[in-house]
Formats: structure tokens, sequence, C-alpha cells
């Protein structure tokens, strides 16, 4: 029995390392575009995944989650630009300001729940927008803000371990949140949120919890977009990226943590290859949504889990002939 838990940590921890020594390796065999789309997708992964912590696990579903991105971006930007912040402090500054302003958000609307929150969070997000885009003297209005690079000599394959480090360290991070006493009081709130309270689960600070922490991860993911792109606009917390990040999370699994990593990659490479057809790339994506939700609302990962069932099915009878 003890042989079997040692065996099987093993393979739990080669299935975690695989992909990661993979794209350790994969900026050998990329070239400078690929690169750079592949540090976008990292950004969208860590961004779509904090959507899901929050919705898919808390059952908060919210239309402004961009809006901590484009917040997080912009804090690091303006203490590294007008106030001389170390940059990896400024970063750090920039996911916890999210952090605080999601807290003070969700202590607002949490006990609404449903579509009354979803609706405030996209009021929220246009709110944003429009400081960012009317105030001038620190976010320069519509033309947006250049932002020095996160460290000197920083190159777009020097910042691909970067963001690659950062992207790891977040997923563990929420991966801990979810699998945790927490996960499960999430999972109870998202069940049967008046048996949880009866059980003595304080829903509200639960899911003010999920709503603070799932802004610090998107805050995190915006400064570290910011220090990477050079230029931040008010766009960046548009509904569009919101859009984004709920479309990787539901095609790649809803739910599941597993399914922005499947999905985000999915999505933004696609998006670049079809970069041709302009606008109507979006269109795509929402006819997927559709199709995903009409008939596989478990997502990708849902079909990877159902296949590898038939699979064994299949390889079970035949080890019985």
């Amino acid at each position: 029995m003890r042989w079997f838990m040692v065996k099987n940590n093993v393979q739990k921890i080669l299935i975690f390392l695989l992909p990661i020594i993979f794209l350790a390796a994969l900026p050998m065999a990329l070239s400078r575009y690929w690169i750079h789309v592949t540090i976008i997708t990292f950004y969208y992964i860590i961004l779509a995944t904090s959507w899901d912590l929050l919705a898919g696990y808390s059952g908060q579903i919210s239309f402004g989650h961009a809006a901590f991105a484009s917040i997080g971006a912009y804090t690091a930007a303006i203490l590294a630009i007008d106030f001389s912040v170390p940059t990896a402090i400024a970063l750090i500054a920039g996911a916890m300001v999210a952090c605080l302003i999601a807290a003070a958000l969700g202590a607002a609307c949490v006990k609404m729940g449903g579509a009354y929150l979803a609706l405030t969070a996209l009021g929220f997000s246009e709110l944003v927008r429009l400081v960012l885009v009317n105030e001038r003297e620190y976010t320069r209005g519509p033309m947006g803000l250049h932002v020095p690079p996160l460290f000197e000599g920083q190159t777009a394959f020097t910042y691909y371990y970067v963001q690659l480090a950062m992207t790891v360290i977040s997923v563990i991070a929420m991966y801990k949140i979810l699998y945790s006493q927490r996960g499960l009081v999430f999972k109870a709130i998202l069940n049967d949120e008046v048996a949880a309270g009866a059980l003595g689960v304080d829903v509200v600070r639960e899911r003010l919890f999920a709503f603070s922490i799932a802004g610090f991860f998107a805050g995190l993911a915006g400064a570290l977009y910011a220090f990477y792109i050079g230029l931040i606009t008010p766009s960046m917390g548009a509904l569009l990226e919101t859009f984004n990040a709920v479309s990787m999370t539901v095609i790649g699994g809803y739910g599941t943590l597993i399914g922005p990593l499947i999905g985000a990659p999915l999505l933004y490479i696609s998006s670049e290859l079809l970069r041709a057809y302009g606008e109507l790339r979006y269109l795509t994506f929402g006819i997927l949504v559709i199709i995903v939700i009409r008939f596989a609302p478990e997502g990708l990962v849902g079909l990877l889990k159902k296949a590898l069932i038939v699979i064994m099915r299949r390889g079970l009878a035949e080890g019985e002939r």
C-alpha cells in the first residue's frame, strides 16, 4: 500500500513537471513572434484561471474581471514612472491595489449575487475605463502609458521565463487554495449556499475572500502584461477582455482549474492565426462558446475525461476476453 502511494505521488509530480520542462525548452524552437504570443498567452492563463476561481468555484459571475487587470497594470506603471518605485515592488503593489479594490467592490455587492453582481461588476468595469480615459495627469488619458521594462536588458526571450515562473507560481497558489479546506467551503457555497450557511459557513466572508484573491491575481497578470508590452491603454479593462477570459474558461472547462490552462492557449493562439479576419475572429469565439455550452457544458476537460473513460472501459473489456 505504501509503495502504491509513493508511486502515485511520483506520477503526480511527473505530470506536473513535464509541461513545465516542455515550456522551459519551448523558446529554443520558437521564433521571436511566437515567443511574444506565448507570453501573452501566459497573461490570459492567469486572468482566466483567476476568473474561474471566482465564478467556477465560488459561483460569483463577474463581467468586470479585466478591470482588475487594468487597475494592476496602471497602478504598477504609475508607481514606476511617477514615483520611481522599483519595478519589482510596483508589480506586487499593483496586484495588492487590485486586491483591495476587489475587496471593496465585493463588500458592496457579494450579498446580491446572481445577475445583480454581474451587472454591478460590468458597471464597475465601465467606470474604471472612463476614469482612465478622462484622467490626464497620471494615466495620460486615451493615449495610454509608456511603461518601463521590468528589468534592465529585458527582451522577449528573457521575459518569457519571468512570465512562465509567475504563471506557474500563480496557478500553484490558486490550486493550493482551491484544493484546501477553503476550496471545499467554496464548493459547498456553490452547490447550496443556504445549506452551507446552516452548517456555520460565513457565506459573505468566503465570497469576499474569493473576490479579493481573484482580484489580486488579475491585477498581477495586468502588471506583468504592462511591464512586458510597454504600452497600456484604457481598453485593457474593456468588456471584450473579460469576454476573452470567460470564453477561455468555458471552452476549456468551467470550474476545473485545468480548463483555463487548455482554453487560454487554444483561443489566443487561434486568434493570432485568424488575425487576418479582424474582428470576425471574435464571432468565432462566440459561436464556440454557444456550441460548448449546448453540447459539452463541461468543456474540453469534460470531453477528455469521457474519452479516457471510454478508452479504459474498452481496455478492461478486451482484457476480460
